[in-house]
């Protein structure tokens, strides 16, 4: 889509919304200078590792990179992606990747995030038996409404058709779905969240006032595309099919985790085919600066996502 088109939507959403500011306090933003946390696995899946920065360019490893939360569920007992929210109620929640192969993803919560709850095992695609996988799950709170998305992306062959970009030997046609819940008790019915025409996964929703801005990984292998976009919406749904140009570079790029941090929006990724880790900014989501140059992370981090903690849990943490 051309820029200026996507501008043009931008602008006319914000005046539909009457350019309503949110004012909800979120409990991690209760406090000057949040200190970042930046949730992450190692290897095939090992489990949780923490990272902390202050500026959002250096990341630090937490607790000499041991793990805080160790995967029990699932075939194979993984737990990749990890994403962690926060609610209202001051506690965080995690979803993560139980296995490759899996109808389902795991979840726990914490009020601290050292010590955790039983972990769960999330059936959401139990009523679409021919679900091959259930990947890279990210959990959004909207703080407007007070719910959680939980959104991920499945290949679900008997429903949905073949995409011209998959990859011809693998056959997985991925598409974003998602659930909301307020308590993780119950949830909503499983939907498609986002469906553009080529495989898409990994998405991930930064709200600012009244726009939320959904990052994705253009997934297409048949030509190789491979990288990040955006498209913005008034709601945290059905967002317009038609998204930016690439915000990455000429590098294979997944896992977007969007943050403010001042003036800047980061949007961090996991450079896997180069095994570390890369980063674009944008002051107006128009000009992109790549900054992957400029950041370091702990060695061997993969696909994880940014928050922000108050300096009482990071102090916590610490100990």
């Amino acid at each position: 889509m051309k820029k200026s088109i996507l501008l043009l939507f931008i602008t006319l959403t914000l005046l539909s919304c009457n350019n309503r500011k949110v004012t909800t306090t979120h409990p991690s933003e209760s406090q000057d200078d949040p200190i970042f946390l930046f949730s992450y696995f190692k290897d095939n899946g090992d489990g949780l590792h923490l990272a902390y920065s202050t500026d959002g360019l250096k990341w630090e490893a937490l607790n000499n990179d041991s793990v805080y939360l160790k995967p029990q569920l699932g075939k194979d007992k993984l737990m990749r992606d990890p994403s962690i929210a926060q609610g209202s109620d001051g506690t965080f929640h995690i979803v993560w990747t139980t296995g490759w192969w899996d109808q389902g993803i795991g979840y726990a919560s914490s009020r601290d995030l050292k010590t955790w709850s039983e972990q769960k095992n999330i059936p959401v695609m139990q009523n679409h038996p021919s679900t091959r996988n259930a990947w890279a799950p990210e959990l959004f709170y909207d703080k407007n409404e007070g719910v959680f998305y939980i959104i991920w992306a499945s290949t679900v062959p008997e429903e949905f058709s073949e995409l011209p970009g998959q990859d011809k030997k693998k056959r997985l046609n991925h598409r974003q779905f998602y659930v909301t819940t307020r308590d993780f008790e119950t949830f909503s019915e499983t939907k498609v969240h986002y469906d553009p025409g080529f495989l898409v996964i990994d998405g991930a929703i930064l709200q600012s006032d009244s726009l939320y801005y959904y990052f994705i990984k253009n997934e297409d292998a048949d030509p190789a595309e491979k990288n990040i976009r955006w498209v913005a919406n008034n709601k945290p749904y059905d967002f317009p099919l038609t998204v930016s140009d690439p915000i990455t570079g000429d590098y294979w790029a997944e896992g977007p985790s969007p943050i403010q941090i001042g003036e800047y929006v980061y949007v961090y990724f996991d450079k896997y085919k180069e095994n570390n880790y890369g980063a674009v900014r944008s002051k107006d989501m128009e000009n992109w600066e790549d900054i992957s140059e400029l950041i370091t992370f702990p060695k061997g981090a993969k696909h994880g996502t940014a928050f922000k903690v108050t300096k009482e849990i990071f102090n916590n943490l610490k100990q």
